[in-house]
């Protein structure tokens, strides 16, 4: 069953404009109120997941006193409602001055209608994107590990759904993911989902070991075995016993440590260092890398069957970058976070801050994210956080405008999907229309359209 289509309420005291903007609007329930009182009815009523504000609003339609005060009324009401101001050229101040009140965005008048459908269009796709991560997070909050896991994104629910499968296994498992990508949450989430949750999580991170410590940390040490082994200390793979033992950046462990490690995975023994005595250890194995295992193979610096030893189950974590989405949604959850956590009252981010967070490659992923929210929340100085505060307005003043952005987008996931279609198709428009699913008149216009040519297929 299609969901119902999502309301949008026009507050607008101009009857003229309310009868074009009726007409805007293809896909919304519109709502229309010419004044505070009933625009705060239909909140109450219906809960708009995005509102278009006039800030002239009678009984003040040449000042902004009654506007800013719906504007005020309507957060209060329905924090989650994204607010468009609409207001004309000569009052930007007072449009900047609502997004410090926490509107969503502004509109300068004369109105066009497509490039306000835009503005909407974006408004509601980030409402949505919001809505569905509280799902997420509410239906996952007591009966999964994944609590603190901030997402929207379906490659990122599609691996949620894989780590549930492999869960309650003992086959190894292989996490492989950029910096700051959580391979260490979904590590502990293999652990909690496990029956083997009520034992040992033991994690060691190999790149952040001197080698010569390494082997005793792993295995442990003997009394007298070096110097400075006073007594006999157990190793990090013999505390996990029953549990699980994560091995972080593998792609780090030393060549000389490796075929040590393959033989505890072949034979569950371990011998501690100085020692003869064969110790069984059951423990779950996981490991993480951001390295290319492979290339380190095809090197020589990472033996190969250790490789498939450790890697039964591979599972690949996306960097921020391809989570669309989840970067405005990430930067809202953390914003709410430090505000709580240094008493900040930032209400949210400027538009070009929205900008710059999209389109910003975030390398460092979701820790980067995290600590550019977190320093810009303490040192910020106005109501809400702009590109500048958090250190990304370069991206900002790169970034085209909306209509620009969305236009080439589309733009260009057409020609490419046109271009494909046609080289399968092997030139014959019949066929790639049928590979298209659209009809032979509609590939004709999208060629002409896209000035390209029936042979233009690379």
């Amino acid at each position: 069953m299609s969901q119902p289509a999502p309301h949008l309420l026009i507050v607008e005291d101009d009857t003229g404009l309310q009868s074009q903007l009726r007409w805007c609007f293809d896909g919304y329930r519109v709502l229309i109120a010419g004044n505070r009182a009933e625009a705060l009815t239909y909140v109450r009523q219906h809960r708009p997941s995005v509102v278009t504000l006039d800030l002239g609003l009678p009984p003040d339609p040449g000042g902004v006193t009654e506007g800013l005060a719906t504007l005020n009324d309507i957060r209060m009401l329905a924090p989650e409602t994204k607010i468009i101001v609409v207001t004309g050229n000569d009052e930007r101040t007072n449009a900047v001055n609502a997004i410090g009140l926490g509107a969503y965005d502004f509109y300068l008048k004369p109105i066009d209608a497509g490039t306000l459908r835009l503005v909407v269009d974006r408004a509601q796709a980030l409402f949505n994107l919001e809505a569905e991560n509280r799902i997420f997070q509410e239906q996952h909050r007591s009966e999964t590990p994944f609590a603190n896991l901030i997402t929207s994104s379906e490659n990122v629910l599609s691996l949620c759904r894989e780590v549930e499968k492999v869960a309650d296994t003992d086959a190894r498992v292989l996490l492989i993911g950029e910096t700051g990508t959580g391979k260490e949450l979904f590590a502990h989430a293999l652990h909690d989902l496990s029956r083997r949750v009520e034992a040992r999580f033991v994690a060691v991170n190999c790149a952040a070991i001197p080698e010569q410590l390494l082997e005793s940390e792993l295995f442990g040490y003997e009394k007298g075995a070096f110097t400075g082994a006073v007594r006999q200390t157990p190793g990090k793979i013999e505390r996990a016993d029953g549990g699980t033992f994560f091995l972080d950046e593998i792609g780090d462990l030393p060549i000389s440590l490796q075929p040590k490690l393959l033989r505890f995975l072949q034979e569950r023994v371990i011998e501690r260092v100085g020692g003869r005595e064969e110790i069984p250890v059951d423990v779950r194995i996981i490991s993480a890398t951001h390295q290319d295992l492979q290339a380190l193979v095809a090197k020589g610096s990472f033996r190969e069957d250790l490789y498939y030893r450790l890697g039964e189950v591979v599972l690949h974590l996306p960097p921020l970058r391809e989570r669309p989405g989840d970067a405005i949604v990430l930067a809202r959850a953390f914003l709410k976070r430090y505000n709580a956590l240094f008493s900040k009252s930032h209400r949210g981010f400027t538009p070009d801050a929205v900008n710059a967070i999209d389109q910003y490659p975030w390398p460092g992923n979701v820790r980067e994210m995290d600590s550019t929210v977190k320093k810009a929340v303490v040192m910020a100085e106005g109501p809400v956080i702009s590109a500048k505060d958090l250190g990304l307005e370069r991206e900002a003043s790169e970034t085209p405008t909306l209509s620009l952005t969305l236009r080439e987008v589309r733009k260009q996931a057409e020609t490419t999907a046109i271009r494909k279609a046609l080289a399968q198709a092997d030139g014959n428009l019949s066929q790639a229309a049928s590979l298209l699913g659209i009809t032979r008149p509609t590939l004709y216009k999208l060629l002409e359209k896209y000035e390209l040519k029936p042979n233009e297929s690379q």
